[in-house]
């Protein structure tokens, strides 16, 4: 670096003057500070003569002190350690006739020996606990997977959308359809029993992220990232059934198929089927995502949930929004109502769900529960008086509507939960997973099943949605998922119940 006025060597010089100064002058502490080289009867002034320091003399006096301390502490931990070594040699001595020894004489081997000895065991008892541990996990897997396949069979496999399906519905009156809401900006209503498409919605101009059936007509209800709900009629009629092919045989290859691309779908390319792209009604009135819709109890209202943290009530024939739901702090992730009252439930990025009461025309009431920690991806009510909640904070919680203040069961898992549902009879909630699992529980907690998945079945990314259907004395369950196709699943209730 240059330096500004001067000589540059002079001032180098001058700035290496005080390091040859101070190593000097501990050179020279070290040096009369040695008990051997001090001569006897020397004074401390005597030694301090002649040596060039500015620190005062009372100051280089009490270093002097200190180190001679420091100094004493080591000689007498050197005399202990000549005697130790001592005491080892005699013990050594008398061991010999014996055929022990303490190996080369050096308590510091003798003690790493010790020491690695006693790590080595513990090293060993450890490896043997992970071990069984790890041996039961599998043989446990097995026979849940086996346990699995009994219970959950696979229905049908439902392809064609171009991207991730967020939610899915089935139809509340005849004839029973499938619909899927997917981020290729369409909603798709598929035949149940074989798998074929029959009508396509291509009335959005944004990723379709939910889906519902009006309760007595013919009606579909879709929420989207256009920050609009469109309500549209559909006709459709179904096939004829088909055999459905044994796909649930065990699977020989049972390796995870993550490492397919993720465009990669086993159905067929782009099919012609009818499209409806005029809906019966638009609701406009949010400034962000519509994430979710639904139908109040008679289907002449629908509550919509938004980004731009609000809900929004509407009529159905007017299309006149009612009132506007405010209160959560952050974006909004789902919106339920109830089956049999006028009660909505919202969920919230910022950890909270709240509860909306529009059973008095004249107040409407809220409650707001917080029962997570991370963002409630969804909250749904069951036939009775419970609603059960889904966060990311990897937890599922069972809230009785009569006493909300705290969870009358909670569910541990080991990864974040998307939108759940629970069936209608049984009562049993399905779980979908952001590492690809499905898994069934019980109201009280109680883990029922997983849905099997290998390279032949499941799903191959996130699990986004599950919706039940309990009709024709059979219960069937439904998922969803971003590898862009959906998934029937045949539920055998009674055997469930019989493994519980």
């Amino acid at each position: 670096m240059p330096v500004e006025g001067g000589s540059s060597s002079g001032s180098a010089s001058a700035a290496r003057h005080p390091k040859q100064k101070r190593k000097a002058h501990s050179l020279s502490i070290r040096r009369t500070n040695s008990t051997e080289e001090r001569p006897l009867g020397m004074q401390r002034g005597d030694m301090l003569e002649g040596q060039d320091s500015k620190l005062p003399l009372s100051l280089r006096n009490n270093l002097l002190d200190l180190f001679g301390q420091i100094e004493r502490e080591f000689e007498n931990l050197y005399i202990e350690n000549i005697e130790l070594r001592r005491e080892i040699d005699s013990l050594n001595e008398r061991m010999t006739g014996d055929g022990q020894t303490i190996e080369g004489g050096d308590p510091t081997k003798g003690a790493l020996k010790t020491k690695a000895s006693h790590s080595t065991s513990q090293l060993s008892q450890k490896l043997k606990t992970t071990y069984k541990a790890s041996t039961s996990k599998i043989v446990s897997s097995f026979k849940a997977t086996t346990g699995s396949r009994a219970l959950c069979q696979l229905l049908k496999e439902y392809m064609g959308h171009r991207d991730g399906i967020w939610d899915l519905s089935v139809t509340r009156t005849q004839p029973l359809v499938l619909g899927t809401a997917s981020a290729d900006h369409s909603a798709l209503l598929w035949s149940i029993e074989t798998g074929k498409c029959l009508l396509r919605y291509a009335g959005h101009a944004g990723s379709v992220n939910s889906i519902k059936f009006h309760p007595i007509e013919q009606m579909a209800l879709t929420a989207s990232g256009d920050q609009t709900a469109h309500i549209w009629r559909y006709m459709v009629q179904l096939p004829a059934p088909q055999p459905t092919p044994d796909v649930s045989a065990p699977c020989d290859d049972d390796q995870d198929s993550s490492d397919r691309e993720e465009g990669e779908v086993d159905g067929e390319g782009p099919f012609e089927v009818p499209t409806v792209r005029v809906a019966t009604a638009t609701l406009k009135s949010h400034q962000g995502v519509v994430i979710a819709a639904d139908w109040l109890v008679g289907g002449r209202q629908v509550v919509t949930a938004s980004w731009d943290r609000a809900a929004n009530l509407y009529e159905v024939e007017t299309s006149e929004l009612v009132h506007t739901l405010t209160g959560h702090d952050q974006e909004l992730t789902h919106c339920c109502t109830h089956p049999t009252q006028r009660l909505v439930v919202t969920s919230s990025r910022d950890t909270t769900f709240r509860l909306w009461d529009f059973r008095d025309p004249s107040i409407h009431s809220v409650n707001v529960f917080q029962g997570h920690t991370d963002t409630v991806t969804s909250a749904v009510f069951t036939v009775v008086d419970n609603v059960v909640s889904g966060s990311d904070d990897r937890t599922v919680k069972v809230w009785d509507l009569k006493n909300m203040r705290s969870p009358i069961a909670t569910i541990r898992t080991d990864s974040a939960v998307n939108r759940i549902s629970v069936s209608t009879n049984q009562r049993i909630i399905a779980l979908p997973h952001d590492n690809r699992q499905v898994r069934l529980f019980d109201m009280s907690g109680v883990r029922l099943a997983r849905l099997p998945r290998s390279n032949r079945m499941g799903h191959r990314r996130m699990v986004c949605c599950t919706a039940w259907n309990e009709e024709n004395q059979s219960c069937n369950l439904f998922t969803c998922g971003f590898d862009r196709q959906a998934i029937g699943w045949n539920i055998n209730i009674p055997a469930l119940l019989q493994e519980k």
